[in-house]
């Protein structure tokens, strides 16, 4: 296999909170199916590795893909690589080489700190990043997020223990792009009440605004509201919002040209209380703000400066290669799982009961059944089974 005949790099997907809520259900939904057939789900333990009860969080999240998406069939499995030293170590390869096969890796909540420290040049991180090179969706949300900024964001040291303000070094895993960026989830939070602005991530207005300041200008800031996802595909140059909020994007350099965007200079634009002051902390960079909502797509070219860059740049040679070696002879073995055709089936019935067109919903559902699978609604969507013969 050479350069010429690899695959594209997978779809990157960034939650500002939600992975496991029924919006979440829906966006994965939608991204699995990009993804073969029983795909291979890989679970990256490590932003929660230093928790007693972490194989209980990740845990959770297993049971979610294995469960809430069992239409697709997923193979799901759980990489314990917790804490470099120990034999659940991220440079441990017998840990982490599931991840050479994996369709999609996701990483999600623990501290964005632990998750670097233990990270940066490990093993599972080169595993992890030649394999979205060669196809796999990354899927990241929480402290994951937060971890493959240019710059991170210490959350718990800032908030729960009192640090001054400041930043730490990131995974930065879109520097090879071209683009220095940085992520806030939880960017609409208001946990706080009226009493405490814990937008931002839990710093607030105020608090983000003179951390803002200690940013590099060329940054890019990118506030991912709750409950909210960015799906990136870097292959076609194209990003996507899906949830119940906005993505919202500051930084210096070119001017916004995309027209389905909204711009907060706009008097007649009613944003939220958490948002008001956007224009003005945006200015005092020298730079402009606009907000992408749910369902509107943009080229990543509004993002910063986006390229492309040779597949194997900054990886092992050798790490390169097995890389490649593990794709060559992959096969998937296929369980009894629904077709293409009935999957859009089931997802055409499910919009028409939300819009509550119960003759066309018995007809698709008549249609299903036909094709050999029995259709039951749940509270977490539809679950669909193989109708098994009488023979």
């Amino acid at each position: 296999m050479d350069d010429q005949t690899l695959p594209e790099p997978g779809l990157i997907i960034l939650f500002g909170s939600g992975e496991t809520s029924p919006t979440g259900r829906k966006i994965f939904e939608h991204v699995f199916r990009s993804l073969p057939r029983s795909p291979r789900i890989a679970l990256l333990e490590t932003p929660a590795g230093f928790e007693l009860n972490s194989p209980q969080v990740i845990g959770r999240v297993e049971d979610f893909f294995s469960h809430r998406l069992q239409n697709f069939s997923p193979q799901v499995e759980i990489i314990a690589a917790r804490k470099r030293g120990t034999p659940y170590s991220p440079d441990e390869p017998q840990i982490v080489n599931p991840l050479l096969q994996a369709d999609m890796i996701f990483m999600g909540p623990g501290s964005p700190s632990y998750a670097i420290r233990q990270l940066r040049d490990s093993l599972a991180w080169y595993y992890l990043v030649a394999r979205h090179r060669l196809g796999a969706a990354l899927a990241l949300a929480s402290a994951a997020t937060i971890a493959f900024s240019a710059c991170a964001l210490p959350v718990y040291e800032i908030y729960k223990v009192g640090e001054d303000l400041h930043w730490n070094e990131g995974l930065n895993f879109f520097r090879l792009y071209g683009m220095e960026l940085v992520f806030i989830p939880h960017w609409n939070n208001n946990e706080g009440g009226a009493e405490l602005d814990t937008s931002r991530c839990f710093m607030g207005q105020e608090r983000f605004s003179r951390l803002m300041s200690m940013l590099p200008e060329e940054t890019t800031i990118i506030g991912l509201d709750e409950k909210t996802a960015l799906i990136m595909n870097p292959s076609r140059c194209e990003c996507h919002v899906a949830g119940l909020g906005n993505i919202t994007l500051l930084h210096t350099g070119h001017k916004h040209s995309h027209p389905d965007s909204l711009d907060p200079s706009n008097k007649n634009l009613n944003l939220p209380n958490h948002d008001i002051n956007l224009k003005q902390i945006a200015e005092q960079r020298g730079g402009h703000v606009h907000i992408y909502k749910d369902g509107q797509s943009f080229p990543m070219a509004e993002i910063g400066p986006f390229h492309a860059y040779h597949p194997e740049a900054n990886l092992p040679y050798t790490i390169w290669q097995k890389a490649i070696q593990a794709i060559r002879p992959l096969k998937y073995e296929v369980p009894d799982s629904p077709s293409e055709e009935v999957m859009h089936l089931i997802q055409a019935r499910d919009e028409a009961r939300s819009n509550r067109n119960w003759i066309d919903a018995d007809k698709l559902r008549l249609r299903i059944e036909k094709l050999g699978w029995e259709i039951t609604d749940t509270k977490d969507g539809p679950i669909v089974k193989k109708i098994q013969s009488s023979h």
